[in-house]
C-alpha cells in the first residue's frame, strides 16, 4: 500500500473543500436538510455536473470517471466535514454498484450513464431494519432478512410475465426522492425461497413513499410501501450472486462511511480547538488548562487512528475492485472505529463549548446525531466488531484451543 496521495487525489480533496466551504455553512446544511428533497438540488447539480462525483467510481464506459473506492472515500470525507445532505451515499455507494455488478448490459447502459451525470438518483430498499444485515456488516446475509417466504418483508411474484412486489421497507436512505429504487425481495415461497433484487421506477403504480422523521436530519430516510407494484428484475434470475454482491457493496460502503465519519470528527475537533483558544476563564484561554489539553489529545489520537483505518479499508476495497491482490475485508472494522471517533469528538465539542454547545442554534448536536444515526443504521459498533472478529476466525480459534486444552487435561 502506498500511503501517499496522488496529485489527482489531492485535487479532488482541494476542489471539494473549497466548494463545501463556500456553499455548506451550518445554516445552509440545516436549510437543505429541511427541504422536501432533503438536500440542496443546486449543490447536487454542481457536485454532479462540475465535479462528476456520482460517477467517480463508475467505469468510463458508462460515463464515469473510472476511479476506485479510495477516491470516493476521499470525496465523502470532505462532504462529511460539513455533514452535507446529498443523495450521494444512496446513489453512488449503495445502488449503482449493485446495478454494475448484477445488471444486464441493457440495464447498465440505460441507468449508469444517467447516474454518472447526476440526472438519476437511486436508493437501496431493504425490508425492516435489515440494511446492515443485508450488506453483511453485522452478520451473514444468507438468511431470511428480506422475508424468507413468510409474511412480512417484501415478497415478489410473477404475474402475466411481469414481476409484482408486495410489502414495505423502512429507513430507506433518500428513498422518498430517489427516481429509481433497488428493492430486495423474496420469491419462491417456502419451496424455492430466494432473495432477488428488483428495479422500481419513480411513479410506479402501487408505490407509496413517506419521508420519516430521523434522528439525524442530514440523512433523509423514508418508508416505502409496495402494493402489487410492477418491478423489473435486476440481472438474470440467479439468487446465488446476490449475497456476494451485497457483501462487496457493504465493504466498500463501510469504508466510505468510515472516511465520512473521520471527516466529521476532524471538523468537530477543529471547531472545538478554535473555541478553547478564544474562550477565556480565570483570565486565560480554557485551552491552556491541562485537563482540557488531555481530553482533546485523546480525541486527536482517536481521529488519526480512525483515519488510518478508513484509508486502509478504502485502499483494500479499491484494490479488490481493480483486480489486485485480495485483502481481508476491513470496511466494517474501520467503520466501527470511525463512528467511535466521531462520537468522542462530537461529545467533547458539546461539553467544551459549554452552555452554547447544548443549544439547538449551535451545530455541535448535528455531529452527535450523525454518529448516533449511523450507528443505528449501519451498526451498532459492537456488532461491527463482532462480525470482523468472526471473519478473522478469532472466536473459532479460541474455542478450538480451549477444547484442545480441555481434552488434554482430561487425558492426563
Amino acid at each position: 500500500m502506498d500511503a501517499a496521495f496522488s496529485a489527482e487525489q489531492d485535487e479532488i480533496r482541494r476542489t471539494l473543500r473549497e466548494l463545501v466551504a463556500k456553499r455548506c455553512g451550518p445554516d445552509d446544511v440545516k436549510a437543505a436538510a429541511r427541504t422536501p428533497a432533503g438536500h440542496d438540488s443546486a449543490l447536487w447539480s454542481a457536485l454532479a455536473g462540475r465535479l462528476g462525483l456520482p460517477g467517480l467510481a463508475l467505469p468510463e464506459a458508462y460515463g464515469g470517471v473510472g476511479c476506485t473506492a479510495t477516491e470516493l472515500a476521499l470525496g465523502c470525507e470532505e462532504l462529511g466535514r460539513a455533514l452535507v445532505p446529498s443523495p450521494l451515499l444512496a446513489t453512488a455507494v449503495l445502488a449503482a454498484p449493485l446495478i454494475l455488478a448484477l445488471g444486464t448490459g441493457r440495464q447498465r447502459a440505460g441507468i449508469l450513464s444517467r447516474v454518472a451525470d447526476g440526472g438519476l438518483t437511486a436508493a437501496l430498499a431493504v425490508p425492516g431494519a435489515g440494511l446492515a444485515t443485508a450488506l453483511a456488516l453485522v452478520g451473514d446475509n444468507g438468511g431470511d432478512w428480506a422475508g424468507g417466504g413468510r409474511a412480512g418483508g417484501v415478497q415478489a411474484r410473477p404475474v402475466d410475465g411481469a414481476w409484482r412486489l408486495y410489502g414495505q421497507a423502512e429507513r430507506v436512505l433518500a428513498g422518498h426522492s430517489a427516481k429509481l429504487l433497488v428493492v430486495a425481495a423474496h420469491t419462491g415461497g417456502f419451496a424455492r425461497s430466494r432473495t432477488l433484487l428488483f428495479l422500481v421506477r419513480e411513479g410506479a403504480r402501487g408505490m407509496v413513499r413517506t419521508r420519516q422523521t430521523a434522528l439525524d436530519e442530514t440523512r433523509a430516510l423514508a418508508r416505502v410501501e409496495l402494493r402489487d407494484t410492477e418491478a423489473e428484475l435486476l440481472g438474470p434470475d440467479d439468487a446465488s450472486r446476490v449475497p456476494a454482491a451485497l457483501e462487496d457493496v457493504g465493504d466498500v460502503a463501510a469504508a466510505v462511511l468510515a472516511a465520512e465519519a473521520v471527516g466529521a470528527a476532524d471538523r468537530a475537533l477543529e471547531r472545538t480547538l478554535e473555541h478553547v483558544r478564544r474562550r477565556e476563564q480565570f483570565g486565560r484561554p480554557i485551552g491552556s488548562f491541562q485537563a482540557v489539553k488531555h481530553r482533546l489529545a485523546d480525541v486527536y489520537v482517536q481521529v488519526q487512528a480512525a483515519r488510518s483505518a478508513a484509508y486502509y479499508a478504502a485502499w483494500a476495497a479499491g484494490a479488490a475492485e481493480s483486480g489486485g491482490a485480495a485483502a481481508e475485508r476491513s470496511g466494517g472494522l474501520a467503520l466501527a472505529q470511525g463512528l467511535e471517533a466521531l462520537r468522542a469528538a462530537a461529545s467533547e465539542a458539546v461539553q467544551l463549548h459549554g452552555g452554547t454547545g447544548f443549544t439547538w442554534e449551535h451545530d455541535a448536536h448535528l455531529y452527535v446525531k450523525r454518529a448516533a444515526g449511523d450507528d443505528l443504521l449501519f451498526g451498532p459498533v459492537h456488532r461491527l466488531r463482532a462480525r470482523a472478529a468472526e471473519r478473522a476466525g478469532l472466536f473459532t480459534a479460541a474455542a478450538t484451543e480451549a477444547d484442545g486444552a480441555l481434552a488434554a487435561g482430561e487425558a492426563r
